[in-house]
């Protein structure tokens, strides 16, 4: 069954005449339409796409089966009388993406028709990724891969985070990268306590360990990936917890198969550090889905309960973070299959690097 015909069985389920799609990863991912402005309004029927008079040709050339209303005296007019014109009166709204400015807007311009927040039925469908989707996310992993072996010939202390940060991008778009899938992150000695320590001024020194989070676009969809670093010798300290926290993701990676609770598959990892004394410097989730956004579900979180099945695309990330002292990161994306699990990132666990 297609995406929008499963977004219509959806419909009839719900009660609804329509359903007027907002976000714009879900717009994409229904439509192909890559165009900055725009609303997919899905009927039983028929199809439609708003949008104005600068994306007519695009419009035309990326979506099928979609009838196109270009709004010249505004859009939501426009949605009123076709609504009007076809009789449909209970119109769905995405409850978790419509701002209140957009929804006053609706309430404004629609006459007589009966605004219904919902969730966008396109949260649950992404979840599981067609061969299609995989494809492109596997080449962002690659693509990924590649720039972490190429920053690894050149990080030495006396850069900056900023200038890894930049090589990186600049390596990625030259490999066909659309740009980095989240602000890059290398943070380095104290800084890489922060699990979010987006790159800094700060020149990186010998021992400093050094976390690189980062990722690319492909078609619209991301990659995610982290491996973290010793600039030189490392310390007892160091090689310790980065041991833990690579058994930590292997015992994951061995483990997690289709049919397990997301939350089964945190506690696996949560397991190997707390029974360490670390429980507590892990703060954040094993990991999430990863698609046509960063961060999308599942999550593999200790609340979770989704169940995972084949096609789902997830990071397995656990990680240590200690105030004052550093954090080490190890991040792999994968994705469910009818067996277990495939290992999309593919660069080796590097931890010491320079002398």
């Amino acid at each position: 069954m297609s995406r929008r015909n499963q977004v219509k069985k959806w419909l009839r389920e719900q009660g609804l005449d329509a359903f007027l799609v907002s976000k714009p990863e879900h717009r994409y991912y229904l439509s192909g339409f890559t165009g900055t402005n725009g609303y997919l309004l899905l009927t039983l029927e028929q199809d439609y796409l708003l949008t104005d008079f600068r994306y007519h040709d695009q419009a035309r050339q990326e979506t099928e089966g979609y009838q196109l209303l270009w709004g010249s005296n505004g859009w939501g007019q426009a949605l009123n009388n076709l609504l009007w014109e076809l009789g449909l009166k209970k119109l769905g709204i995405d409850r978790e993406t419509v701002t209140l400015s957009l929804y006053e807007y609706l309430k404004m311009e629609l006459t007589g028709i009966v605004l219904v927040p919902e969730k966008d039925p396109c949260r649950h469908l992404r979840k599981i990724k067609s061969p299609q989707e995989i494809a492109l996310i596997k080449k962002a992993a690659e693509i990924t891969d590649k720039a972490f072996m190429h920053i690894v010939e050149l990080i030495r202390p006396g850069l900056t985070e900023k200038e890894v940060a930049w090589e990186l991008e600049f390596f990625m778009r030259r490999l066909g990268g659309e740009g980095p899938s989240f602000d890059t992150i290398v943070a380095s000695g104290p800084r890489a306590a922060l699990p979010h320590g987006v790159a800094s001024t700060k020149i990186m020194e010998p021992g400093d360990l050094v976390i690189l989070d980062f990722g690319t676009i492909v078609h619209g969809y991301h990659s995610d990936f982290t491996r973290t670093l010793v600039l030189g010798e490392p310390q007892k300290k160091q090689s310790e917890i980065y041991n833990l926290v690579l058994e930590a993701q292997t015992a994951v990676l061995q483990a997690i198969q289709p049919g397990m609770l997301a939350c089964e598959a945190d506690a696996l990892a949560r397991k190997v550090i707390t029974q360490a004394s670390y429980g507590s410097y892990f703060g954040h989730s094993l990991g999430h889905g990863v698609g046509l956004e960063i961060h999308e579900g599942p999550n593999l979180s200790p609340r979770e309960t989704t169940i995972l099945e084949p096609g789902m695309v997830v990071t397995v990330e656990p990680g240590i973070y200690i105030s004052g002292w550093g954090g080490i990161r190890i991040e792999d994306l994968i994705v469910i299959t009818s067996r277990g699990c495939e290992k999309l990132s593919k660069a080796p666990d590097l931890f010491k690097v320079g002398r």
